[in-house]
């Protein structure tokens, strides 16, 4: 298709391309989508003139694009080469003082130990998390905010309740029904929280560690 272009030098609507494009070897069907391909390529430049859209490309437009890409590509390779040399630079400076020798191969095998013991005391350190004193905390925290919340919203179900009774006295019968269904059976109450048994002071590894809720009956 380029080559219709170059031949002519002449500007054409999409219509006349389409007819063009089998003498090229290119139905008419995907005319369209290869003119767009090489517009979005920049190897073909397309404007609407008026109504129309008009598409055209002229040999020079091509050679000029082909001196971009070529001079992008050397710039590129400049860029890498340059970046080479330092990265073969630090090599050679990071190799100064790691040369294989007894003490640095004794130095290594330290170092080994030393990574393998300190692997072995964080396993260890992760079976006693349970009782370490700032996890105890935040577990009483959390324990404190999720018994507000759960009688917050006990709270919230009896205030409903009263608010169905006052405005549909007629329908008792049916609301005592869904409460049930619900779940919202006659011993729904707030809920109680024991006192907990774990504080910030505690290391027993034998303390109990859950909490015991409880309705209020």
């Amino acid at each position: 298709m380029l080559q219709i272009f170059y031949d002519s030098q002449d500007f054409f609507l999409l219509k006349e391309l389409e007819k063009m494009g089998p003498k090229k070897g290119v139905i008419s069907q995907s005319v369209k989508d290869v003119i767009q391909s090489l517009v979005d390529d920049d190897l073909v430049a397309k404007d609407k003139i008026g109504i129309s859209v008009y598409f055209w490309s002229l040999p020079s437009c091509a050679g000029n694009q082909l001196r971009s890409v070529r001079q992008k590509l050397e710039s590129d390779l400049q860029g890498s080469n340059k970046k080479l040399a330092e990265l073969v630079d630090q090599c050679e400076a990071l190799k100064k003082g790691r040369e294989e020798s007894e003490e640095r191969t004794e130095a290594l095998a330290q170092l080994n130990d030393i990574e393998k013991k300190h692997k072995e005391l964080k396993n260890e350190m992760v079976q006693f998390a349970d009782n370490d004193p700032a996890t105890l905390e935040a577990m009483r925290a959390a324990i404190e905010v999720a018994h507000q919340s759960a009688n917050r919203w006990t709270d919230n179900i009896f205030t409903l309740r009263q608010w169905c009774s006052n405005n549909f006295p007629q329908a008792k019968e049916q609301l005592e029904h869904l409460y049930t269904e619900a779940g919202i059976t006659e011993d729904f109450d707030y809920l109680e929280l024991s006192s907990f048994p774990l504080s910030s002071s505690s290391h027993d590894p034998e303390t109990p560690k859950q909490l015991l809720v409880e309705d209020q009956a």
